[in-house]
């Protein structure tokens, strides 16, 4: 029994996410932040942990442009003790001073969310033979109640991700935001080979059979369980360890 139990504890890694996106000026912007991530923040990250990290650039968002960086970690208190752990790193200590030098801000600003994975998540984690980034899709359904979002859970364990997997939609994230905006909601990232191929995969999504029996039972029991769905569309940077 403790052999099981220790080998599904550690297949239950990387429960934590958190997502910080950068809200730029067209300008020097870009290129400052695409800089201080690739020499600085992610070569420190991956210094002192193994957890899941990708860097993406905004291809169709509410704010453009704009770079999102999203890492996971085993727990919150991982993600603080690394975080103290990389205080002291010199190297990364003068990419951000580099980052905030310069006659123009660094950023107009920044956002963070703390992202919690579901339990039907699968493991995040990189490809090493990838050298092409993919497209990805972020898609947050914010729920009107948290009875609702454990609905919407529920669905989404249940035949949702059946359906996902033989339309051709793959998501790699499924999370709650623990802190952040639109609480309560559902946030998950798909990776798509190209725009043609999200396309495809979305429209027999739409099309399936087993889809509208299914969604109309969960809007009959439950009312209309995902009220305001936000929707964005990047591009894995070519540095970023997952692409």
């Amino acid at each position: 029994m403790l052999a099981a139990s220790g080998a599904a504890a550690a297949e239950k890694k990387k429960r934590v996410f958190l997502m910080e996106q950068f809200f730029l000026r067209n300008g020097t912007q870009p290129a400052r932040i695409h800089e201080y991530l690739s020499k600085g923040s992610v070569p420190a990250s991956v210094r002192v942990h193994s957890g899941p990290i990708i860097v993406l650039e905004a291809l169709v968002a509410a704010h453009m442009p704009q770079v999102a960086l999203i890492e996971g970690f085993d727990s919150v208190a991982q993600m603080f003790s690394l975080s103290q752990k990389l205080t002291g790193d010199k190297n990364l200590n003068a990419a951000f001073e580099a980052w905030e030098r310069g006659e123009e801000q660094p950023c107009e600003h920044c956002s963070i969310s703390l992202l919690e994975a579901t339990d039907y998540c699968p493991e995040v984690k990189a490809d090493p033979q990838r050298k092409t980034p993919r497209i990805f899709e972020l898609r947050t359904y914010h729920s009107p109640t948290w009875r609702q979002l454990a609905a919407l859970h529920e669905r989404f364990a249940g035949p949702e991700i059946k359906i996902f997997h033989r339309s051709g939609v793959h998501p790699i994230l499924y999370t709650s935001t623990i802190f952040g905006q639109q609480m309560p909601n559902l946030t998950y990232l798909i990776p798509f080979e190209n725009l043609a191929e999200r396309e495809k995969a979305w429209a027999a999504f739409g099309a399936d059979p087993e889809w509208v029996k299914v969604r109309k039972e969960s809007v009959d029991k439950h009312g209309q369980i995902s009220s305001v769905i936000q929707m964005s569309l990047w591009r894995a940077a070519p540095y970023s360890p997952i692409k």
